[in-house]
């Protein structure tokens, strides 16, 4: 292990001599509401991308949210001239997870850079997620409308299907249970047709050719999700790492990838009690399709701070405490041990005891309640299996959210709860 004080962009060099040789970053965070993790996380992103030739940016995020930030970093015709406007258009709950003005000015930086390179050479942003049935449904009626208009059919079927749910998709999956109620067929059609599209046509197919994966995804979720279990996590965390995987086969052979999400989802599963549980995540399921030798899983912790997130699903973000690392956690630990910022490099060889032992690791969701600290917001960890390096800050402040468009509650997440 080695350890390095934290003071400004260049002390990453460390972690960029580990990428420089990866095809997948992935960069934590121990909440979605931490301006410390964004900010560095921004500071290893943009010379992974200026110096080390990575291709695009995947978040924790709906794809056609992202999908208005993609075309306004790389200069689309029809893009945003400032990415902030993108941001601001944000609409499900929680939109402080990507609008807030330290994405904006990721954003903007990227924007810049990418207006000096050839159209070919322009560094992406895209989302992951599942959640943005509707959006997603939308979209494709928008392009194949325009596109192909003998498709529409397809699409029309698929949206008439999920129709009588409404915005409570989640309804769609109790009523598959009883009754032949399944959209299935109709948006794997509907995929096919857009997927043939896609090999053969631009961006503008390959985004309509997700967004049908995403009604693939999104309609086992839903079906999944009122099981309960772990079934709709998997469902949610495989969707995600496909969606990285025909990224990178998009961009191209030479193709690089910096993932920004929870440690909860980057962190491997395997070294967790989420494995115990039969859960799997992007983390684990990069290093196993892509090589654990090209991929570097990079988590976040602190010891104590604020952060934004709210009481409960829905509600309006406030600023909270997050109190003193529990005792006998992981936080704990490195607060003892660590300065104030620093990164560890998480080698395979002279590890000391506490990397290898399991030992509570805190993680924060969007909803989040201090008190339980007691008993809850922790992931049993052996945190030198679960990344390759960990950036620590030991108090931390909470990030700021844009005034984006007012919010609908959207689709409750399952366990881990908001991550």
């Amino acid at each position: 292990m080695q350890v390095h004080r934290l003071g400004g962009p260049g002390d990453f060099d460390p972690l960029l001599e580990q990428a420089r040789s990866a095809r997948v970053v992935m960069l934590g965070e121990a909440s979605h509401g931490t301006y410390d993790y964004y900010r560095l996380r921004e500071q290893v992103t943009r010379r992974l991308i200026a110096e080390c030739g990575y291709s695009f940016v995947a978040v924790e995020g709906d794809w056609p949210d992202c999908d208005m930030v993609h075309r306004s970093v790389t200069g689309a015709p029809d893009g945003d001239a400032d990415p902030q406007t993108a941001l601001e258009r944000f609409t499900r709950w929680p939109t402080w997870m990507w609008a807030n003005t330290e994405v904006a000015r990721f954003c903007r930086w990227l924007r810049a850079w990418n207006l000096d390179q050839p159209e070919p050479g322009r560094a992406g942003f895209h989302g992951l997620d599942v959640y943005s049935l509707w959006e997603s449904m939308q979209a494709i009626l928008d392009f194949l409308g325009e596109e192909d208009p003998a498709s529409l059919e397809l699409a029309q079927e698929a949206y008439q299907c999920f129709e009588p749910y409404g915005t409570r998709v989640e309804e769609y999956g109790l009523a598959s249970r009883f009754v032949s109620a399944r959209c299935e067929d109709e948006v794997v059609r509907l995929l096919a047709r857009t997927r043939e599209r896609a090999a053969h046509d631009g961006a503008g197919s390959f985004s309509a050719w997700q967004n049908a994966e995403v009604l693939v995804g999104a309609e086992k979720y839903y079906r999944a999700m009122v099981g309960g279990g772990p079934q709709s996590w998997n469902v949610r965390d495989t969707h995600m790492a496909d969606t990285l995987d025909r990224l990178l086969e998009r961009y191209g052979p030479d193709a690089k990838a910096v993932v920004w999400a929870h440690n909860t989802h980057i962190g491997d599963a395997r070294a967790t009690e989420m494995n115990r549980d039969g859960m799997v995540n992007i983390g684990q399921l990069a290093r196993q399709r892509h090589g654990a030798e090209n991929v570097v899983l990079v988590g976040f912790g602190s010891y104590q701070g604020t952060v934004v997130a709210a009481s409960r699903w829905g509600s309006p973000a406030e600023v909270m405490t997050v109190p003193p690392g529990r005792a006998g956690s992981l936080e704990e630990r490195l607060h003892t041990l660590l300065p104030e910022r620093a990164l560890l490099i998480l080698s395979q060889s002279d590890r000391p005891d506490w990397l290898t032992d399991e030992a509570d690791h805190r993680a924060i969701g969007v909803v989040y309640d201090p008190s339980f600290e007691a008993w809850g917001n922790y992931v049993p960890t052996r945190l030198g299996d679960r990344y390759d390096a960990f950036v620590w800050c030991d108090d931390t402040t909470a990030l700021h959210p844009l005034p984006a468009s007012p919010s609908t509650p959207g689709e409750m997440e399952t366990y881990p709860a908001g991550v």
